[in-house]
């Protein structure tokens, strides 16, 4: 697999985020450009990548199509489409999004209408037309899965694969957002072989991190960390993703804030998967 994250750190321009990507030792990187970003400047983050032998992995869209306010959620879905569209343009396989939420609480809020199921055909009727205003051939639409949002299992995410009906919609892994209950946490050996060996075929790109329960809390509190700060056991974990993922499939540590975090965590990750023979 194809060990790597988003380049951390201030930069401006590509020349010095190419200094950055070279100290960090990344394989596999989140895209550092967007559809508004000028092509001549997509085109030197590309060459530096190629130059290194470095996967763009994933470009995200991070907004939220089904916003409350109508301008918000057409706009939304115009930079979907811009990004499924530049992720055809630069062969980036994984455009990434979550499937939205109708929440005021925020783009990304824990609300049940979620998992109403008009929202499931919504979220269907929203990735349908997303990738057909860009028809893609090679690359992928994907969403993320979400603790409090569609999908939130395997199966969940295997349903929807069935229902979109579209070749170029694909899965994103993230199972550390999936393992959303005790049972999960309590056994994440069996859940993550679960979610590889179902959505495995499908698979674009996949997160990569570590999660805590507080035992003394009740009710149940998980929270997401940095690998090595939690509970998982990276060497069995990384073993069930290596019998499932092709060799180069890139894996992509997450929501750290600084260079140095983020090396600290590739680092522990390799070591880890040195330990289970597992190349990276």
């Amino acid at each position: 697999m194809l060990l790597g994250g988003t380049v951390a750190g201030p930069f401006a321009g590509p020349g010095e985020w190419e200094q950055l990507l070279i100290r960090s030792g990344f394989k596999a990187v989140t895209a550092p450009f967007d559809c508004r970003t000028p092509r001549g400047e997509v085109d030197a983050y590309r060459e530096i990548c190629l130059k290194h032998g470095v996967r763009i992995a994933e470009i995200g869209v991070w907004k939220n199509v089904f916003d409350a306010d109508p301008a918000r959620a057409a706009e939304a879905k115009d930079y979907a489409v811009g990004q499924l569209a530049l992720a055809e343009q630069t062969g980036i396989a994984c455009c990434v999004n979550i499937a939205g939420t109708a929440s005021t609480a925020g783009w990304d809020a824990a609300d049940s209408s979620n998992f109403a199921p008009e929202t499931y055909e919504r979220v269907v009727l929203s990735m349908r037309e997303i990738i057909d205003a860009v028809r893609p051939s090679s690359a992928f639409y994907c969403l993320e899965p979400m603790p409090w949002m569609l999908p939130d299992s395997p199966d969940t995410y295997l349903a929807l694969l069935a229902d979109v009906d579209r070749a170029q919609f694909a899965a994103h892994m993230d199972f550390v957002n999936m393992i959303n209950c005790p049972r999960r946490y309590l056994a994440p050996e069996v859940f993550v072989e679960e979610c590889f060996s179902k959505l495995g075929p499908y698979i674009k790109s996949t997160h990569i991190k570590d999660t805590r329960m507080h035992p003394t809390h009740l009710t149940t509190v998980l929270e997401e960390c940095s690998p090595g700060e939690g509970t998982l056991d990276f060497r069995r974990i990384l073993r069930i993703m290596d019998r499932y993922l092709p060799a180069d499939a890139p894996v992509l540590l997450e929501h750290m804030t600084t260079f140095e975090e983020y090396r600290r965590a590739y680092d522990y990750v390799a070591a880890q998967a040195a330990e289970a023979g597992v190349a990276v």
